[in-house]
């Protein structure tokens, strides 16, 4: 009875130590020495190598990552404990409500209970080992009138100062401009770190940054590959998405000349997404696919966060024809009619590669700001050989745009591209226009 007590004593004695200890949140500092911007975690260095998103922390932590972002509370508790586990760090989002969404900056009874919201869990997660830095909202002045945001925003800003003086505040605007970083420097005047979202302008940011004369420091809080707004368009005005290798190729350049090479004000960065969304495609942001397979771009992050490529990486694109041509800009075809298209894969490590050719109407469903959208329906029997390196597609009947998808699968990783085209039902009359949106298509192939 008294080994029973003394094992009890002990086992509970622990449980109180294993609780303060989980209890005793991070101390972290953004400090400034001889223009040399940098994150302190209880006193040591820490450079953000970050992942937009929550899913597959094991492999964040794997291949050089450091912290996950959220954009809000929702599972907040969840994310932080397995963050904790897995030895990452969590820049822990607040959704700050968007005009563009309907809510009123003249509201003041709105505006307070957002930012009591924001306090509520501010003192819930304040003392979490794995917070790392609060993110105050994501894209509020995206399709915005009312400026009197960036003053709601800098009051919860001071507001979270107050109540958790262990842990810098980040905003995220959509880009930067020199509008932007005015309402910035001028405004969010107890903002710790301005994040920025940036995809194809990212070159851009510094000479923003350097007009402006904006000493503080930066995260780039989402990158990745060119965004569909700033992408090549067809001449019926759908925009062409990179491949897979495109992408990754991205990934690499532009963290290597826009993110590392900043090191005196950039103190780390996000990739985008982390994870998968229908957003314009399937495909176009997420560095998984729908079925969680990984893409090429984490091989580039891998490289880019720890120096070194997996032993495994994934397949390589090369190029794809379509009736034996390179020439996919601008596909027009027949309804009806059977068209030949190959694609050309490697594999570094000479792995059997598998194929999967998917067919689409394009999606009508667009938002905005990442609002979600829904993936068009998968369109069945117009493939012969959908699981081949090459397929005879049937054109449908039915004029319109249209999207056909082909990903390429070593059994671990996936590499993929689409290919835009329309349907015109009189393809063959030269000079005939089709009116798609105020745009004029005239009926041939690039």
């Amino acid at each position: 009875m008294k080994i029973n007590a003394v094992v009890f004593t002990l086992f509970s004695f622990g449980i109180l130590i294993n609780s303060y200890a989980f209890s005793q949140g991070s101390v972290v500092e953004v400090v400034e020495k001889q223009g040399q911007w940098s994150l302190l975690v209880n006193g040591e260095d820490f450079y953000v190598r970050g992942a937009g998103g929550v899913d597959e922390m094991d492999l964040i932590k794997s291949i050089g990552g450091n912290t996950v972002r959220t954009w809000g509370i929702e599972n907040a508790q969840e994310v932080l404990d397995e963050a904790h586990e897995k030895g990452l760090k969590v820049m822990l989002g607040f959704w700050i409500q968007h005009e563009r969404h309907g809510f009123d900056y003249n509201n003041e009874v709105k505006i307070k209970n957002q930012l009591e919201s924001c306090r509520r869990a501010v003192q819930k997660y304040k003392d979490h080992p794995a917070l790392l830095m609060w993110g105050l909202g994501n894209e509020y002045e995206l399709q915005y009138s009312n400026t009197k945001v960036w003053k709601a925003v800098n009051d919860i800003a001071k507001m979270v100062q107050e109540e958790d003086p262990n842990h810098p505040t980040c905003t995220v605007t959509a880009g930067t401009n020199d509008t932007k970083l005015k309402y910035v420097m001028e405004v969010l005047t107890d903002i710790d770190i301005y994040g920025i979202n940036t995809y194809g302008d990212i070159g851009n940011v510094k000479n923003v940054l350097i007009k402006g004369d904006f000493k503080g420091p930066y995260m780039i809080t989402e990158w990745g590959p060119t965004g569909h707004w700033e992408s090549p368009k067809t001449k019926w005005s759908s925009s062409i998405e990179q491949s897979s290798t495109e992408k990754a190729a991205s990934y690499l350049n532009r963290y290597q000349e826009s993110i590392a090479s900043q090191g005196k004000q950039c103190i780390g960065s996000f990739a985008f997404l982390w994870g998968q969304k229908q957003e314009y495609t399937s495909t176009w942001y997420g560095l998984f696919t729908d079925d969680g397979t990984p893409t090429e771009a984490i091989d580039e992050l891998q490289y880019c966060w720890s120096g070194r490529y997996p032993t495994n990486r994934a397949p390589k694109l090369d190029s794809i024809r379509f009736e034996n041509s390179t020439k996919i800009k601008n596909l027009v075809l027949a309804p009806g009619k059977k068209y030949e298209l190959e694609i050309f894969a490697t594999d570094r490590e000479r792995d059997k590669l598998s194929y999967k050719w998917e067919l689409y109407q394009e999606s009508t469903d667009l938002k905005s700001g990442g609002d979600a959208e829904n993936k068009p329906p998968l369109i069945y029997g117009k493939i012969k050989g959908s699981s081949k390196n090459e397929i005879i597609l049937k054109a449908p009947l039915t004029e319109g745009r249209y999207r056909l998808f082909v990903f390429v699968n070593d059994e671990e990783k996936v590499a993929y591209m689409n290919v835009p085209f329309y349907v015109e039902n009189d393809p063959g009359i030269a000079a005939k226009k089709v009116r798609f949106k105020s745009q004029t298509l005239k009926s041939f192939n690039e």
